[in-house]
């Protein structure tokens, strides 16, 4: 029988709905008491935070993850976590470049509160221990679960501030679904390079371009150099910038604050095309890295583990770019 760790994080999945209509926490987690049916499987379940999900910050990940590392050492199989929607995405990525190695690790959560009609959290917790017990989820990496779908943590977004069906793959689409029988699989990613850090420091913001930006923003970055770690921009279209912002961004690399570009755009991929003042291939040519169909604030959870790595200038070059 498959012995899987159950992590509650928090989130929407365990709040409750009260009569003026807010949401908040329970003092005590209603998932904890809840009871599912028969799932043929040995189920353990913690509380690891109690949290929203604006609350999760990158060294309460790194709790998560040690605390799989403990996992694998008590013999278990598979593990489920269950989180708020809003930072779901980056915990899934970030495990998924630390842990995945580990175990199958199924991250899922809820649109609607535990009291609420048509409360989602149940049953896609239920289904998230479905697909951690499947023998095919091996080796597929950190998978998101929600709404019936099975999504790769590396490219799933929230796409939806409220609709249940919010998490979606652009580009790729899901890596399969989950039917009455069983969970079945239709594509398998190539893997990324695993990083098994033990920290994670530094400081990366993320900015976005737009029509009429000018060199004030990067200009006051690239003076205060000193206080970030990386830069993540989304650019324009496959990966342009206005003109005016490209000499303080140079000035970064120069400084050794790598920069990190993404597309603005839901689906496509950065690319250096344009050879014109800002366009991507000039953007290139100075030291710009672009991180292919990852969007930023993923593309930072990356880069802050490339950092913690401490991967040389070459490496993490063909890290970001992988």
């Amino acid at each position: 029988m498959t012995k899987i760790l159950v992590l509650h994080t928090g989130g929407t999945i365990s709040m409750s709905q009260s009569g003026n209509g807010a949401v908040d926490l329970n003092k005590q987690n209603p998932l904890m008491t809840i009871q599912l049916p028969d799932m043929a499987a040995d189920i353990v379940t913690e509380e690891i935070f109690n949290i929203p999900s604006p609350q999760m910050t990158l060294h309460k990940m790194l709790k998560i993850k040690q605390r799989i590392q403990q996992a694998v050492e008590q013999n278990f199989d598979a593990c489920v976590i269950t989180h708020g929607t809003d930072t779901l995405e980056e915990t899934a990525y970030f495990l998924d470049l630390t842990a995945s190695h580990l175990m199958p690790i199924v991250i899922t959560g809820a649109m609607r509160s535990s009291n609420e009609v048509g409360s989602d959290g149940v049953y896609n917790l239920q289904e998230a221990i479905r697909v951690a017990s499947c023998p095919e989820t091996k080796g597929k990496g950190v998978v998101v679960v929600m709404n019936d779908e099975i999504h790769p943590a590396r490219f799933v977004t929230k796409t939806h501030a409220t609709n249940v069906a919010t998490f979606q793959t652009p580009i790729f689409g899901p890596l399969g679904l989950i039917t009455k029988d069983k969970p079945i699989f239709f594509q398998t990613l190539t893997p990324e390079r695993l990083c098994d850090i033990t920290t994670i420091d530094g400081t990366v913001p993320i900015l976005k371009a737009y029509a009429g930006m000018g060199n004030e923003t990067v200009e006051l970055l690239a003076k205060n150099h000193h206080l970030i770690d990386g830069l993540v921009i989304e650019a324009l279209g496959a990966g342009n910038m206005p003109p005016e912002t490209v000499p303080a961004l140079k000035s970064l690399i120069n400084n050794g604050v790598p920069v990190i570009l993404v597309s603005r755009c839901f689906n496509g991929i950065a690319e250096p095309v344009y050879y014109y003042q800002g366009g991507g291939k000039q953007l290139q040519e100075i030291g710009v890295l672009f991180a292919k169909a990852i969007n930023s604030q993923k593309a930072r959870i990356k880069l802050l583990v490339a950092l913690n790595a401490h991967l040389n200038e070459h490496e993490l070059k063909q890290y970001m770019t992988h």
